[in-house]
């Protein structure tokens, strides 16, 4: 049984890091959330939250084509998910900004442009579109920290920069191709390591010699929950997604629906982990505590690397449904054949030596 659990693993993360490649480049789904509907959820939100684009007074109008009025700003900021005054932090080597107005570069006239490095903060100045530019109509102004102003089509801006906001800089990291196979690689190992120490230790691990605590349990699923409903939303509701990219927060109620489900999923990750460290501290010694939140962090990485990526291909589903079945019957069964310690009174799943004080009970 274990060799077929070890090749099953085995499998699974290989055919996760074959289609990791293919991360990025993966098509929408047909069957997404329309983008009106996304367009009007995150209209809504603007409007709830007080947006900086609507604080313009009425009688002030933005430049852009020389005739577009608030409500097209505002049109503008709910497609695009930035305006003016937004903030962007530099991300690959450089980005090259040009001198003169956009208009120039358009009619081919001689030009000049300069190069801001990488990790500089920039600022949107200026939002201006060009019906004749066949390349890319929608031209930013770009202010640096240097008070130097330049302008850069839209579609070659977005890919150098990333928003400043710390969140979704962090976003922007985990998301990374890299970073993911070297996930991936890193978990492949680990979970290696720990199993073969904890098979030969007979140590406690989650989901096959548990303790009696239904928080790692829980912990686990939480996570492979959370992973698969992050795909989806990247899935079938991208713009909804790329907004909270540009605008996060950690208030769970300040989002359109999908949003609100997955911020209540990380938050319950966070205070269902604190809870699993006080309880796994309590039933286990000081040793055997360390081994145990190690393998659960393993078993909590792979989680959300299988399941982050595969759900993007729509296997996640049939899989967290039949794991989320799993881990729920294994500590089912197991809570349901507990012993207690004739020491010290410590729950056991079976007899033998108890884990807390080193009593053999028969």
């Amino acid at each position: 049984m274990k060799r077929y659990c070890s090749v099953l693993f085995v499998l699974l993360i290989g055919l996760n890091l074959l289609l990791t490649g293919c991360y990025h480049k993966k098509t929408p789904s047909s069957f997404r959330l329309s983008d009106s509907i996304q367009e009007a959820q995150i209209s809504r939100k603007i409007e709830a939250g007080g947006d900086s684009i609507l604080k313009q007074k009425d009688s002030v109008e933005d430049e852009w084509q020389g005739m577009t009025s608030k409500v097209d700003s505002l049109s503008f900021r709910v497609k695009h998910h930035y305006s003016q005054g937004f903030n962007f932090v530099v991300v690959s080597d450089s980005l090259m900004l040009l001198r003169q107005q956009p208009e120039e570069a358009v009619n081919g006239m001689t030009t000049d442009s300069f190069a801001v490095k990488k990790g500089k903060e920039v600022v949107v100045a200026d939002i201006r579109i060009l019906p004749n530019d066949k390349q890319d109509s929608v031209w930013v102004q770009i202010a640096t920290e240097d008070y130097a102003f330049g302008w850069t089509h839209e579609g070659r801006l977005l890919k150098k920069v990333d928003p400043a906001d710390p969140i979704s800089q962090f976003i922007s990291t985990f998301s990374n191709i890299h970073l993911l196979i070297f996930l991936i690689i890193i978990s492949v190992i680990g979970v290696g390591y720990l199993a073969r120490k904890i098979l030969k230790k007979n140590a406690h691990i989650v989901h096959f010699n548990d303790i009696s605590s239904f928080y790692p349990t829980l912990l686990a699923v939480i996570v492979a929950l959370s992973a698969a409903f992050y795909a989806s939303i990247q899935l079938f509701a991208p713009e909804t997604w790329r907004e909270f990219y540009f605008h996060p927060s950690l208030n769970p109620f300040s989002q359109p629906l999908l949003l609100n489900i997955f911020l209540v999923l990380v938050w319950a990750m966070l205070i269902i982990g604190i809870a699993t460290i006080d309880d796994v501290r309590r039933l286990l010694r000081s040793g055997d505590t360390l081994l145990y939140l190690s393998g659960l962090g393993a078993v909590c990485a792979v989680n959300y690397i299988v399941f982050s990526v595969l759900t993007l291909y729509y296997i996640g589903y049939p899989l967290l449904i039949a794991y989320i079945y799993y881990a729920f019957r294994v500590y089912l069964r197991k809570s349901s054949e507990t012993y207690y310690c004739g020491n010290c009174g410590v729950r056991l799943h079976r007899k033998g030596r108890c884990p807390q004080c080193g009593a053999v009970n028969e």
